[in-house]
């Protein structure tokens, strides 16, 4: 059975980047395109991540990461943000609203493979 992960990107490199690194681990991504999509593919899907592009436009990512966090059904789920690696307030807020990791840009780049296959 393949393994289920959320992606929560606006940005056309990097997603196409997570999707090809996913097909070849043999993992599901699902890419929402708005808030309310996320809580539907997780009722579907019982993702094992949730990755989130934390300069994202579309969603808000602090609120996503307070309710996921605030309910017990999705609290488990690891929740990873990456951003530049200069917006250190962006990272400290993300800390604080509840992502189990925040990376920049490029660490989380060149981890892709083990993050999504679980390794992380």
């Amino acid at each position: 059975m393949s393994r289920n992960v959320i992606a929560i990107v606006d940005d056309l490199f990097f997603a196409s980047k997570i999707r090809g690194t996913a097909e070849a681990l043999d993992v599901t991504v699902n890419f929402p395109r708005h808030a309310d999509g996320v809580k539907e593919v997780i009722q579907r899907n019982s993702p094992a991540l949730i990755v989130c592009d934390l300069h994202s436009e579309k969603f808000d990512a602090m609120a996503l990461a307070k309710t996921l966090k605030a309910d017990a059904a999705t609290r488990d789920i690891p929740l990873i943000g990456f951003c530049s690696h200069v917006h250190t307030a962006l990272q400290a807020a993300a800390q604080d609203a509840g992502f189990d990791r925040v990376l920049p840009r490029s660490l989380f780049t060149r981890e892709l493979a083990a993050i999504l296959g679980g390794e992380m």
